[in-house]
């Protein structure tokens, strides 16, 4: 049988976050499938004792509403490393669930926050985070802070996506999954695509034919980097 041509890993996440990731795994295709817009909302005229942050980019929109001088808590719970450590370096005090939301969640009930907290969200974020924490005790104010544009794959990503080789795609959340899916369709991909998800609610959003998968077993960029080298070592 003939060996089969070495896959190219293809990164869809915003520029950032992509550029970071292809250096810890030493080189891939970027094609960023989505951009943040930031917004400028008006802050409830209530007072929070903490803010909570789902994600890096979520980090980043805070730190643009407290360099405006908004008058948001400097106590930041946040949902992963990442994203702690994004609001650290924006003067957040910053503590990490190192998980998902539902890591959030418990870390959150294990602080008892004194007073309502503030979810700074996407207008896109899954889940129903809000919701559950009220209804555990913790009075919640959820504002979206920005949305995320989808956008279209390059030249380069559609060149690769339609050869013979395998690509690795490395997918972080149901939304990107449905949306990168979608663009997979529209472009008419041929290539056998191996599927590195970070959840099973990633996997089961990507609605495109895969010929490996490998679910991540925690949700965070070391076990990524993990399902993709069990990728590649199957193949």
């Amino acid at each position: 049988m003939a060996r089969q041509s070495h896959p190219t890993i293809l990164l869809t996440r915003p520029a950032q976050q992509s550029q970071r990731f292809a250096a810890q795994i030493g080189g891939a295709v970027i094609s960023p499938l989505m951009r943040p817009e930031f917004s400028t909302p008006h802050l409830p005229r209530e007072d929070f004792s903490a803010i909570v942050l789902t994600s890096e980019t979520g980090a980043e929109a805070a730190g643009r509403i407290s360099a405006t001088g908004a008058p948001l808590p400097k106590r930041a719970f946040c949902v992963g490393n990442r994203t702690a450590d994004a609001a650290q370096k924006l003067g957040f005090e910053a503590s990490s669930a190192a998980g998902d939301a539902d890591d959030l969640l418990a870390h959150i009930l294990r602080a008892q926050p004194a007073g309502q907290v503030l979810l700074l969200r996407g207008q896109d974020s899954a889940g129903d985070l809000q919701n559950r924490l009220v209804l555990a005790g913790i009075p919640t104010v959820s504002l979206v802070i920005y949305r995320q544009i989808a956008l279209q794959l390059n030249d380069e990503a559609i060149t690769i996506l339609q050869g013979a080789a395998p690509v690795i795609l490395p997918v972080f959340s149901p939304r990107s999954a449905r949306i990168l899916a979608a663009e997979l369709r529209r472009i008419a991909a041929v290539a056998p695509i191996w599927l590195a998800a970070l959840s099973a609610a990633v996997a089961d959003g990507f609605d495109f034919p895969t010929v490996r998968t490998e679910i991540a077993l925690r949700p965070d960029s070391a076990a990524m980097r993990a399902a993709i080298d069990a990728l590649l070592r199957a193949g």
